[in-house]
This record gives structure tokens, C-alpha cells and sequence, in this order.
């Protein structure tokens, strides 16, 4: 059979189109806020308890989503969840109610949470350590490119059906998404399209591993300064993102005074910077490591540092006029956030070993996705009453005391997999 040169990035496509469509039927919910909250006549603290069950759910399943990752393996494992998901992105057509969309974003969010953990799995898998970070900002641009396609793509699905069809067509995708990871996905030993010397480049940057299988053990991944100098700061930039996720359209809406039309013309663009801010954090470590000297870790926290600094972005939202301004600062604040997530997410492939990756991974999402919820439901009470100034205010310390914690904990260390 004939081999593919640079399988390994072929992957990281396949990886990064999967979470493409993913992040579609997240953020059909956000884009669609303000027809649905007419539609089916719910209050904005009613939204953020829609919001807050596709985050719970998520937040819950990601360290049981890696696990079985782990388990099971990413070929079976990752399809199957893509299946799941997809269903239940469908079946949000049928929700008449806040109460029925809210069940339906719950198990939404049980599914897509093993979409991280898988990424980052493939990527220790597939990549030597010097190249993680370019190939986990490559994967991650995905969560972000999935968000900007959202407003335009769904838009134009209810404007040309019904607001209905805007969760089937992301299902639809999703399903077929499925089959072709099931059929195209092996591990680099296994692959026939891999070529000798690609997979001695790739094995050459790892550290040989035992075969073995033994189970991650919780406890020995939890109780460790290691995870939490991930979780912590994983945990303070995750209201970020949920907020530029599930709150950008209506706050557009109701304090900017923005249509639906002008929203699909505006509301991508955070997204897209936020693709630049990911990949560019991913080749911040080489250039670090090349220019500076730095380790390979200090070269990971160099970066999160600088996307704290951008931060500061959003937090001036309030000062702003304009709301083409107050976009303008959305789109750094999504650039500095995908920074300092795409590092944080490779941090965990120098950290973790290969068999507790997925787990880990997963636990490290929980702690985040709790912050992300918490920060969820406080927006949905306090909007209305403060507005959302003091919120974004809010965002850009959270991630300045994450980066001063990774700084803390993590600096000087040797990575476990290089």
C-alpha cells in the first residue's frame, strides 16, 4: 500500500475537522439565543440554566469520557462518543420548552466531552515533544474555527428552514464525521499508511513506555502538585471561553443593539482570531526553546504568560463606545485565551504518562469546565442586574492569577515524555 508522507498531520486534520463540527453544534445554542429565547419565551436566568446543563453534564463526563478513551482505545472510543453526540445534537429539534432544551444540552455535553481528551491522547500518541504544541494548536484551532463557522453557518440554516434545523445539520455532519474516523483512524504502529521513517521520527521524541495494561489510577493522577498547576490555571481561563461561547450573541443583542443579521456578520470574528491565537501559541514554545534557551516546559508557560497579558483585552470592554470597538476587544480576548489554552492543553502531554493521558486530560477539563459553569450561572443572575462590564473585568484577572500559579508550580520542571 502505498504510505502518505507526514501521516501525523493528516491526523491532526481529521482530529481538527471532528472538533470543527463539534464546536458547530455547541455554539448552534449561543447563536440562536436571542430567536429562541422568543420562541419558546424563556428569561435570560432561564438561558444560563440551558447553558449550565450542557455544562455540568460536560464538566462531569470528561475525566469518564477519558477514561474510556483510555480504555477502550481512541479508534472505538472516539467514534462512538461522535455517534452519541450527534444524536443528541439532532434531537434538540424536537425541544418545545427551556426545560426540554436544557435535557437535550445535557446530553449533548455528556458526549462532546471526550473530544479533548481524545485530541490530546492522538497527539502523545503521534507527535514527538518538540512538536506538541505546533500540533496541539493546529487540533485546537478546531474548537475555535468551529465557533467563528457557527453564526454565519447556523444562521443561514434557520433563515432558510427553521431554527429547528439549525441542531439537525451539525448532527448530520457529525454522524458522518463518525464513519470516517472509525475507517481512517489506527495508532502510528498499527497504520499502513505510515512510513518507516516517520514512525521512527515520532518514537524517537517519546519516552519508550512499558507495555502495559494496567488502569490509570485516580488517585495517582489527582493528588499531585503536577495536575493541579494545570487545573488551577485551567479552571480561572475557562469562563473566558465559555462566555465568548454562549454569551457573545446576547450580549450583542441586548447591549449593543444588534439584529440576528448583524450578529452572523460580526460575532464570528473573536473565533477567528482566537485560530490565530492557538496556532500562534503552538509555535511560541519552538521559538522560545530556539531564541531564548528556554526548557521545554518554561517554554509552554512563557507563552501562557504573554496570553495572560492579552487578557486585559476584555476587561475594558466597558470603556469602550462602539460596539464594533467592543468586538475589536472580543477578538483579543479570544486570541489570548486559545494561546493560553493550546499550552496548557500540551503541557499535559510533557506532564502525563501515555496510559493516564485521556484521564488526566479529562480531570483537568472537570476542574476547568466547574469554573466555566460557575462563571455560567453568575453572568445568567448578575447581567442583568450589573450588566456585563464588571464580568469581563472579571475574566482578565482570573487568567493573570492562572498564569502566576502555572509560573509557581511548574516552572524549571522536566517534561516525563521527551
Amino acid at each position: 500500500m502505498k504510505q502518505l508522507k507526514g501521516l501525523r498531520w493528516w491526523i491532526i486534520g481529521l482530529i481538527c475537522l471532528g472538533t470543527i463540527i463539534n464546536y458547530l453544534a455547541r455554539n448552534s445554542l449561543g447563536v440562536m439565543a436571542p430567536q429562541l429565547k422568543e420562541t419558546l419565551h424563556f428569561t435570560t436566568q432561564e438561558y444560563s440554566y440551558v447553558v449550565g446543563a450542557f455544562q455540568l453534564a460536560y464538566t462531569v463526563m470528561q475525566p469518564v469520557c477519558g477514561y474510556i478513551i483510555d480504555f477502550l482505545g481512541l479508534k472505538v472510543g472516539f467514534a462512538l462518543f461522535a455517534v452519541f453526540w450527534s444524536l443528541a445534537s439532532i434531537l434538540h429539534s424536537a425541544a418545545n420548552s427551556w426545560q426540554g432544551l436544557a435535557f437535550f444540552r445535557g446530553l449533548l455535553g455528556l458526549n462532546e466531552a471526550a473530544a479533548i481528551p481524545s485530541g490530546i491522547k492522538a497527539v502523545g500518541e503521534w507527535f514527538p515533544a518538540k512538536e506538541r504544541s505546533v500540533a496541539v494548536g493546529w487540533f485546537n484551532a478546531g474548537t475555535s474555527l468551529g465557533a467563528m463557522l457557527a453564526p454565519p453557518l447556523i444562521i443561514f440554516v434557520a433563515l432558510q428552514s427553521s431554527w429547528r434545523w439549525a441542531f439537525v445539520v451539525p448532527g448530520i455532519m457529525g454522524l458522518a464525521w463518525a464513519a470516517l474516523w472509525y475507517f481512517c483512524y489506527r495508532s502510528p504502529k498499527e497504520h499502513a499508511l505510515i512510513s518507516e521513517s516517520e514512525l521512527d521520527y515520532i518514537l524517537s521524541g517519546q519516552v519508550a513506555q512499558p507495555v502495559t495494561q494496567k488502569k490509570p489510577a485516580l488517585k495517582d493522577i489527582v493528588f499531585t502538585r503536577t495536575f493541579w498547576a494545570i487545573a488551577l490555571p485551567r479552571f480561572l481561563a475557562e469562563p473566558a471561553w465559555q462566555t465568548f461561547s454562549f454569551w457573545i450573541p446576547l450580549y450583542l443583542s441586548t447591549e449593543r443593539g444588534m439584529d440576528i443579521k448583524q450578529i452572523a456578520l460580526f460575532a464570528w470574528l473573536p473565533f477567528l482570531t482566537a485560530d490565530l491565537g492557538g496556532i500562534l501559541g503552538g509555535y511560541l514554545s519552538p521559538f522560545f526553546m530556539k531564541h531564548f534557551q528556554f526548557k521545554l516546559i518554561n517554554s509552554r508557560i512563557a507563552g501562557v504568560v504573554l496570553g495572560a497579558v492579552c487578557m486585559i483585552g476584555p476587561g475594558c470592554i466597558g470603556l469602550v463606545s462602539s460596539p464594533y470597538s467592543a468586538i475589536a476587544l472580543f477578538c483579543l480576548g479570544g486570541f489570548a485565551h486559545q494561546m493560553i489554552s493550546a499550552l496548557l492543553n500540551t503541557l499535559s502531554t510533557d506532564v502525563f504518562k501515555p496510559n493516564e493521558l485521556a484521564t488526566a486530560n479529562g480531570m483537568t477539563g472537570m476542574v476547568s469546565w466547574i469554573g466555566g459553569l460557575s462563571f455560567s450561572l453568575v453572568v445568567g443572575a448578575l447581567a442583568s442586574k450589573i450588566g456585563y462590564n464588571p464580568l469581563f473585568v472579571c475574566l482578565t484577572v482570573f487568567d493573570i492569577l492562572g498564569a502566576i500559579i502555572v509560573v509557581s508550580l511548574l516552572r524549571n520542571r522536566e517534561s516525563v515524555n521527551a
